[in-house]
């Protein structure tokens, strides 16, 4: 009977998470960020738990794991509306190398190693960094890697100056620019800055993406 217990639990929470993973539009493990990683983490140990003691009630495990899914669902939809609840809890890209050399003080900001870089551009079959015009640590730990053209022409990456609606000071500082001189930019496109969704600098050009909602 015992036997039969765990062996029913396990299935039962085979498909239960399989359910509830559908319903929370899951990724691959590498893509997971801090919240879904929490939530994983929180799910496999409840059915641990669950499987182990086979004399509790299986509803015990079942209203844990639903909140669980009901809270990282309500927390997507926020991080969907707000930008700052994503950075905070998601993180953001950082530019480890740019136009071939590598920075430094972001590194030890986030705590990455040259180990580490240099085993992402080995899998990325990448011998030099000199090679590599840009890369971004992402927030899910992968790096993301643009060479050089054949001819090593630089070229600048996509600088976002507005992202959901919202001004970004530190692209407008970079590039030497104003608030006022993207606003009138936008005006003179008949534009306000609500009806923007992503706005990205390159090459002396703005380039916009409207809303479509």
């Amino acid at each position: 009977m015992e036997l039969f217990n765990v062996i029913f639990r396990t299935l039962f929470f085979y498909f239960f998470i399989t359910l509830c993973y559908r319903i929370m539009g899951k990724r691959e493990i590498g893509e997971l960020g801090i919240i879904d990683l929490i939530v994983s983490i929180l799910i496999a140990e409840l059915v641990a738990i669950s499987i182990e003691n086979i004399n509790d009630s299986i509803f015990l495990t079942i209203l844990p794991i639903s909140l669980l899914v009901i809270l990282e669902l309500i927390l997507a939809f926020i991080s969907i509306k707000s930008r700052t609840f994503r950075t905070i809890f998601g993180g953001k890209p950082s530019l480890i190398i740019v136009n071939g050399k590598i920075n430094y003080k972001e590194m030890i900001k986030q705590r990455y190693n040259i180990d580490d870089l240099l085993l992402s551009l080995r899998q990325k079959e990448i011998r030099n960094i000199e090679d590599v015009e840009y890369a971004f640590l992402e927030p899910n730990g992968k790096l993301s890697i643009f060479r050089y053209n054949f001819f090593k022409l630089k070229s600048a990456y996509p600088m976002p100056l507005i992202v959901d609606g919202r001004l970004q000071d530190k692209t407008l500082k970079y590039i030497r620019k104003s608030r006022e001189w993207l606003l009138l930019e936008l005006k003179k496109k008949n534009l306000n800055l609500k009806d923007i969704f992503y706005a990205f600098y390159r090459n002396n050009k703005i380039y916009l993406v409207k809303k479509t909602i």
